[in-house]
This record gives structure tokens, C-alpha cells and sequence, in this order.
């Protein structure tokens, strides 16, 4: 059998063995049995992923398992990139996942519904990229939307914000697929078929205005569901009132759907578009990248700010996708081919870093029961593993050596920089502004995880459930050293993607083109003659710490030490109270961007009874709202409101007036189906 199929269909054994595992065991043998079931749904998965990257192709047609329609499946390399990328974040955090719902009795994502619903989650994160139909597609990618949702809203008893953030997520969900069955819809009626080889076959007879419908309405879709401006609404909201391991797996595993929509509609269905599309997405790409780690910068929650930081890298995954399409529409094939291989190494980054940082974000608030930075703090010596692990996470999120989330931004940079040698009024303007918008982001990343890891586990503890906090059980400690070993690899042999990621490219983007190879673990860019060999940085950084810290000690042997007590300004030993909070931290970069972000400050102050001179009590209060929402979404949301209110005057109880309602109605129909002949 081939490994791909076999895959899939052990990942389809496992998936139903563990839902029915998760709905009919009574609590004890639940969690063990579902987690293991989902464990192998992602292996299984993973490995289908990792046969199709290796060359292996599948396709079949299933027409009994589907109404009407029937299904269709194919995997190529592109597809199995993103199976393999969900298939491994699966399986760590299924093991991660055994622990984090240990304890919890039968509630939360202990509970039955949610131990039966997260196999299917699972599931569907791997047979999206597999689909090759349109009705196949739509199925299963409201499945994964209907799971989701289902898992974020398992703990609405416990916070009231989580139900807010499942209608929000509810709305923004099913507004994208609107906009994706509007658009699929327009393209199978012009290619007179819903398989993904017809639409393929028939792209070229499409009129321009038909193709430019079908890219902007199936783009829009896709961006809301990879959390991009302005349709991120819901990201912010779901992903932090999630629990832990349905945050990582929507973070690192769901959000990548929405770029692969893009891609594989954009360059392999349409087979390319006008630089219009591009810059487009482009654009989307650089605005989601600043706006996201300026949001990230000003939260203190800390899951808000990983959620935040999601949108910031999905940003420039986005950017690197419009600077291939852009480079194509150029007629430029290698430097377009290398800009996907960007994007798509990135992507696979943020997957590994982000499921580490969200499963040890998890595990704060698991041991603590608090998501605020401002009352956490001193956990590295209370978890010490879990903050190792963050740090790791948070060494590739700054895409710094020697983190993993370096390789990727580098070859972006190399891709754009190497573009603006194109001709182009575009060109020059925008590459160089997606530059800019990188440097920024990454700057500002370096300091929001600096405010993360030091406040939360550096500084003093603020509270007592941080001064009492545990270290987390074996399990979650098991499936976060995995996704650990996953961040080293790829930081130290990034090569060793190279032959996988080069099919990936081809099967979606320009043809014949071998954007990267593999030079011993690291890898050798073509037609630009640029080398990255991150063990020999690795080596350097080692050897240059080594000095920093050796040569000091050696030179303080030498001299007399004297130990006393440190100078405190006569003030007596400094207290929590005393130091930096993460709104503090924040604060001179709030200063800095104050016109992007503005601020809402309001300061109280109580007087004294005996005294309007005396102070008894003053209040301030910082909030930094996010301005897209509050320009675009309040006013959206106060119309619909004030509509839904006049709306209830249509329905004062009279049947006369219900009678010509279906009258009009009626007259309606006959006229649209006049004009429509």
C-alpha cells in the first residue's frame, strides 16, 4: 500500500478509536486512551506528510462517503508539508495534553465532550491539506472550524470572557466560509467541475475579473482564518481563553491552513495572478507583522501575548508568500520559488516554536491559575524545566542565533533584498517597506519575550500562587521536550528540510525552480551564492559566552574579594512592589508608538474627608485598545445593533402585515428570476 494512504487511514483508525474512547471510558482510562489515540493521529499523520515530502504521491476518489458530491483526495509535497507540520505538533501536544487534564475531574478538557471532540480537531488539522475537491474541502474545513470552536468554549463555565471569545470566534469563522463557498462556488461554476483538476485545467479560460473575484474572495477567507488584519479579531480572543493544548494546536497547527488556502488557490489552482494580488497580500502580510507585536508589546496576559505574536509571524509567512507571487507575475522564477521556500521555512518555525511557548504558557497558568504577567514572576526556580523550555520557545520566537526561528527570516530577507534589483515603481517601494517592517517586528519581538521570560519567571513572585507554583507532571514535561528537540533541530540543521522543502515549492509554485539545497546540516540558496551554516554561529556564540563568562571568573581569582552588602539608598532591601511589572516594561515602548496605538489613560484621585489637600486614595488606569477593532468593528457592530432594534417594529403580531411580507417576498423572487434568464 502506499506509505501516504497507509497514513491517512491509520490516522483515520486512530482518530475514531479516540473519540469513542474519549465519549464511552469513564474518567480514569479516558485520558490515557484519548491522548494516546490522538498521539497517533499525528504520528500517523506526520509520517503520511513526511512519504509525500519524499516524493510519494496519492490520489483517490471516494464517491460513496459524501452525498451528491462524493470525495476526492490528492497529497502532493505541498500538501504534505502542512500534513507533517500538524501531524508533529499532534503528537506532542496529544502527550502534553494527558497531563494538562489530569486533575481537572471530569470538567474542562477532561470532560467527555471534549476528549471525544479534540481526536476529530485533530484529525481534520491533517485531512485539510488532503482534500481535492471543493465540496471535500469546505466539509472538512468547517469541521476543524466546529471543533475548534467546541474545544475553545470547554471551560465557559469557569470564565465569562470565554464566552465572548467563542462568539467571536463563531462569527469570524463562519463569515470566511461565506466568503470561501462564495468564491469556490464562482470558480467550479466557470471550470464546469468542483475537482481541484478541473479548476486547475480550466483557470487559464477564465475572464480576469472572474479570477480577481475568486482570489479576493477565497484570500479574504483564508487571512481570517491565519489571523490576519483587519480580520484578526477573533485570534486575540480565542486563543488565550482556550486551554492550553487547544491554544497550541490553533496556534501552531490551524492558523497554517489559512496559508495554504493562499497558496495552493493563488499559485497552483489560479496558476499565478496579476502583481495586484500580490502586493496585496503583501501588504496584509507587513500590516498583521507590525500590528501584531505592537499588540503583543502592550499585553500583559501572557497567552494575548503569544496569540498576538501568532498574527506578527503569520504576518511575515503572508509577506514572503506576496513577494513570490509578486517575483512569478515578475517573470522572475528562481527569486519567486526562493521567497515561497521563505515563507514556507518560517511556517515551519513558528509551528515548532509556538506550540513549545503556548504548551509552557499552559503550564504557568495550569501550576498558578494566572495569565496576568503583573502578578507572576520567580517561577524559574519554582518551575525550573518549564522555564528552560519557555526560553527555548522564546529564543526561536526572536528569530535570533541560535534560534530556530532565525533560518527562515534570513532567507526572507535574503529573497527580498535580492528583488529590488526588479524593475518596478511597485518594486521599489514595497520590498523595501517589507524590509523595514521586518526589522521593526523583529526588534520589537526580542522585547516582548525578554518582558515574557523576565517577568514571569526572572522576577520576583507578585502573588502567592506564583510563590507556590509546582512543576508540571511527566507528560507535559514529555511533549514539551519534544517539541524542545524539534526547535534545536531545526535551528542547528536546517538543511535537512532542504530536498522536502524544494518539492514543497515546486508542487505550488514556479516550476523546475530548486529554491534551496542542503550543504552538509545547513543550506546553500541558488542563483544568489549565499550560504547559512547555523552550527558554525552556534560554535561562535559558545565560544564568545564561553569567554565572557570564563575569562571574568579567572581574572576575579586573582584579586581579593570583599563581600558586602549591596547599596540600597538607605531604602532596605527592594521588594516586589518595587520592581518592573510587564505594563512598566512596556511602557517606553507605548511612549514611542503612542500616535499607532493610542492609549486611554485615566488617573482617580480621592480626597481626603478632613482635607482637599490630602490624598487618601489615586487610581490609574492604562488601557491600550486595538484601534482596528475600535474603527472598523464598533461601528459595524452599533449598526447592526441599531438595525437589529428597528428591525423588531416589522414584527408588531399583525397578519396582514405578515401576508404582504410573503407577497413582497414572492414578487421579489419572479423579478430576480426575470432579470437572471
Amino acid at each position: 500500500m502506499n506509505a501516504v494512504a497507509a497514513g491517512l487511514g491509520a490516522a483515520a483508525g486512530f482518530g475514531a478509536l479516540g473519540a469513542t474512547a474519549g465519549a464511552v471510558l469513564p474518567p480514569r482510562p479516558r485520558l490515557p486512551v484519548a491522548g494516546v489515540c490522538t498521539a497517533g493521529v499525528g504520528a500517523a499523520g506526520c509520517a503520511a506528510g513526511v512519504a509525500a515530502l519524499g516524493g510519494a504521491g496519492w490520489s483517490v476518489r471516494l464517491p460513496g462517503l459524501l452525498p451528491l458530491a462524493g470525495t476526492v483526495w490528492s497529497v502532493d509535497a505541498l500538501s504534505g508539508l502542512f500534513m507533517a507540520v500538524a501531524g508533529a505538533v499532534v503528537t506532542a501536544v496529544a502527550v502534553y495534553g494527558i497531563g494538562y487534564a489530569s486533575g481537572h475531574g471530569d470538567h474542562g478538557l477532561a470532560s467527555r465532550a471534549a476528549q471525544a471532540v479534540l481526536p476529530f480537531f485533530a484529525l481534520a488539522l491533517i485531512l485539510v491539506p488532503a482534500a481535492a475537491s471543493v465540496s471535500t474541502f469546505l466539509v472538512l474545513w468547517e469541521l476543524t472550524a466546529l471543533s475548534s470552536l467546541l474545544l475553545v468554549l470547554v471551560e465557559h463555565r469557569e470564565r465569562p470572557a470565554v464566552r465572548s471569545a467563542g462568539v467571536w470566534y463563531a462569527v469570524m469563522a463562519h463569515l470566511g466560509l461565506v466568503l470561501l463557498l462564495a468564491g469556490l462556488a464562482l470558480f467550479a461554476a466557470h471550470a464546469g467541475g468542483e475537482g481541484f483538476e478541473e479548476l486547475r485545467r480550466h483557470a487559464d479560460e477564465l475572464p480576469p475579473a472572474v479570477r480577481g473575484t475568486v482570489f479576493v474572495l477565497t484570500g479574504a477567507a483564508f487571512a481570517s482564518k491565519a489571523g490576519a488584519v483587519p480580520l484578526h479579531a477573533w485570534l486575540p480572543r480565542a486563543h488565550p481563553e482556550a486551554p492550553g493544548p487547544v491554544s497550541a494546536l490553533m496556534s501552531a497547527a490551524m492558523v497554517n491552513l489559512g496559508v495554504y488556502g493562499i497558496v495552493r488557490t493563488g499559485f497552483d489552482l489560479l496558476g499565478g495572478g496579476p502583481a495586484w494580488w500580490w502586493l496585496g497580500v503583501m501588504t496584509v502580510g507587513g500590516l498583521s507583522a507590525v500590528h501584531g507585536i505592537l499588540q503583543a508589546a502592550m499585553a500583559s496576559d501572557l497567552k494575548r501575548l503569544l496569540a498576538c505574536s501568532t498574527a506578527e509571524n503569520l504576518g511575515l509567512v503572508l509577506v514572503g508568500t506576496g513577494a513570490a507571487g509578486l517575483f512569478a507575475a515578475s517573470g522572475d522564477g528562481p527569486l519567486a520559488a526562493l521567497a515561497l521556500a521563505a515563507a514556507l521555512l518560517h511556517l515551519v518555525n513558528h509551528a515548532a516554536f509556538k506550540a513549545l511557548l503556548f504548551t509552557a504558557a499552559g503550564s504557568v497558568v495550569r501550576a498558578t491559575g494566572v495569565r496576568d504577567l503583573d502578578r507572576l514572576g520567580g517561577l524559574r526556580a519554582r518551575m525550573p524545566l518549564t522555564a528552560g523550555l519557555f526560553a527555548v520557545g522564546a529564543l526561536g520566537a526572536v528569530a535570533l542565533p541560535p534560534g530556530n526561528g532565525f533560518a527562515g527570516e534570513w532567507l526572507l530577507l535574503q529573497s527580498l533584498i535580492h528583488g529590488m534589483e526588479l524593475p518596478g515603481v511597485a518594486v521599489a517601494v514595497v520590498l523595501p517597506l517589507s524590509v523595514a517592517f521586518i526589522a521593526l517586528s523583529a526588534g520589537i519581538a526580542a522585547a516582548v519575550f525578554v518582558k515574557a521570560l523576565g517577568i514571569a519567571f526572572f522576577a520576583r513572585p507578585r502573588g502567592g500562587q506564583a510563590a507556590h507554583a509546582h512543576e508540571s507532571p511527566p507528560p507535559m514535561l514529555a511533549g514539551m521536550g519534544l517539541l524542545a528537540v524539534a526547535c534545536a533541530g531545526l535551528a542547528l540543521a536546517p538543511g535537512l528540510l532542504g530536498p522536502g522543502l524544494d518539492r514543497a515549492v515546486a508542487a505550488a509554485g514556479p516550476r523546475g525552480a530548486v529554491p534551496v539545497t542542503r550543504e552538509g546540516l545547513g543550506v546553500r540558496l541558488h542563483d544568489i551564492e549565499a550560504t547559512l551554516s547555523p552550527l558554525w554561529v552556534v560554535a561562535a556564540l559558545t565560544g564568545a559566552l564561553v569567554l565572557a563568562t570564563v575569562v571574568p571568573r579567572w581574572y576575579g581569582t586573582r584579586r581579593r574579594r570583599t563581600n558586602a552588602r549591596l547599596w540600597d539608598c538607605g531604602g532596605g532591601a527592594p521588594t516586589p512592589r518595587m520592581a518592573y511589572t510587564a505594563t512598566s516594561f512596556a511602557e517606553p515602548l507605548q511612549r514611542v508608538f503612542d500616535n499607532v496605538l493610542a492609549p486611554e489613560q485615566d488617573v482617580d484621585v480621592t480626597h481626603a474627608r478632613e482635607s482637599a489637600y490630602l490624598v487618601e486614595r489615586v487610581r490609574f488606569r492604562n488601557r491600550v485598545p486595538d484601534r482596528i477593532e475600535h474603527r472598523l468593528y464598533e461601528p459595524v457592530l452599533g449598526a447592526l445593533a441599531r438595525t437589529g432594534r428597528n428591525a423588531r417594529r416589522l414584527a408588531n403580531g399583525s397578519v396582514h402585515l405578515y401576508l404582504g411580507y410573503g407577497f413582497l417576498g414572492l414578487l421579489a423572487l419572479f423579478v430576480v428570476l426575470a432579470v437572471g434568464r
